[in-house]
């Protein structure tokens, strides 16, 4: 859903900016109906969104205080859960710059965007896969990289450049919106979700987490906070740059990025000038976008190895489970035995096997549990 300030301007900026923020409560909402923070919220909901307009117009608007908590699926890492009248205002900024970015971004960008997702771009891939190889008659390479610590190294001040950037030309007027916008923009960035927060969860999870994955032991004004729909979007407007040097700049058609996990296809014979130019890309990201790739994370195969991306390791005419993924199915079926967890845990991990080349390990993980899997 898209939004704009009638250029007309027949409608007051401060009635219009109500209708939309409700417009993006009842968005924030779904799914969220069950917790407190969105209950005490609903409860006086239209006075709740009056005060918000109010004091965004008042530009008295500050981020809320929510909790920090740290999970294991599919990996440890660290999640701050933004108060309930803080997502309504992510989902606003969405709502007010989301069509305009994705107009822009490459067809290959496939997280945060309308009909795409992940297994979206495990299939892209494997269709790039097979072109570059001619339907598996020549050899192809995979180069798949990652940026180390993105959201947890990402420059709030260049971030907030960008989005003005794309500000800047979606708004040529410079209205009360694009004001209004930018304001908004500044606030969420800007904002150190450490400052007074409360931590949830077990002294050990906390230990458990490598600094490097915690915004706790970041350098000032780097970090942003991973789940929330704003940083979804935030992470594709930065990234957009690095899309469009690796297509554009140097020339690599068969592309795909989800967030910082990317990867390029290409023939035998230029194998070698890709991997040339990994080093390129370092030096591009290091000097325009002040991030890092990770040294450990270089893949670099004869596409028979198989590619390992979103859960998954695509080969030649078939996608299997990752390991990390048939891991967390089984840890599931466990879980849910002991009643830790809801049978939607399951039916989840069985509809995401279900697109893969994955019916004989869902026997598996059934028959390790003692259960019968009818295919």
């Amino acid at each position: 859903m898209s939004v704009e300030w009638p250029k007309s301007k027949t409608e007051p900026f401060d009635k219009w900016l109500y209708r939309e923020l409700f417009k993006a409560y009842l968005e924030a909402r779904k799914g969220k109906r069950t917790t407190t923070d969105e209950q005490m919220f609903e409860i006086n909901d239209v006075e709740n969104i009056m005060n918000l307009r109010d004091a965004i117009m008042n530009r008295t608007y500050e981020p809320g205080r929510g909790i920090a908590f740290v999970t294991r699926s599919p990996v440890i890492r660290e999640i701050f859960a933004a108060p309930f009248r803080d997502r309504v205002v992510h989902h606003f900024l969405f709502n007010v710059v989301g069509d305009w970015w994705d107009k822009r971004l490459i067809y290959d960008c496939y997280s945060c965007r309308k009909g795409k997702g992940t297994w979206f771009g495990v299939k892209r891939a494997a269709k790039h896969i097979r072109k570059v190889s001619e339907n598996y008659t020549k050899k192809a390479y995979i180069i798949k990289l990652d940026i180390r610590g993105y959201f947890m190294s990402l420059p709030r001040q260049a971030l907030f450049e960008r989005v003005v950037w794309g500000l800047d030309r979606q708004f040529s007027e410079k209205d009360e919106l694009y004001r209004t916008a930018r304001y908004l923009w500044g606030k969420v960035i800007f904002d150190d979700p450490t400052i007074n927060i409360v931590k949830r969860g077990t002294r050990q999870d906390w230990i458990d987490l490598p600094r490097s994955k915690s915004l706790f032991y970041q350098l000032p004004g780097n970090g942003i906070v991973i789940g929330n729909l704003s940083s979804q979007l935030l992470s594709n407007i930065y990234l957009d740059k690095l899309d469009r040097y690796i297509t554009i700049d140097l020339g690599y058609k068969n592309y795909g990025r989800y967030v910082d996990d990317f990867y390029i296809i290409v023939d035998e014979g230029k194998y070698g000038q890709a991997k040339d130019d990994i080093l390129k890309i370092e030096s591009f990201l290091r000097k325009e976008l002040k991030l890092k790739l990770h040294p450990q994370k270089r893949y670099c195969q004869d596409i028979e190895r198989g590619m390992p991306f979103l859960g998954t390791v695509i080969y030649p005419r078939r996608i299997v489970a990752g390991k990390r993924v048939v891991q967390n199915f089984q840890q599931g079926v466990i879980e849910f035995e002991n009643g830790m967890r809801d049978s939607e845990t399951v039916v989840s991990y069985m509809g995401f096997m279900k697109n893969l080349n994955g019916k004989k390990k869902v026997g598996e993980v059934f028959g390790g549990a003692g259960w019968e899997y009818k295919k």
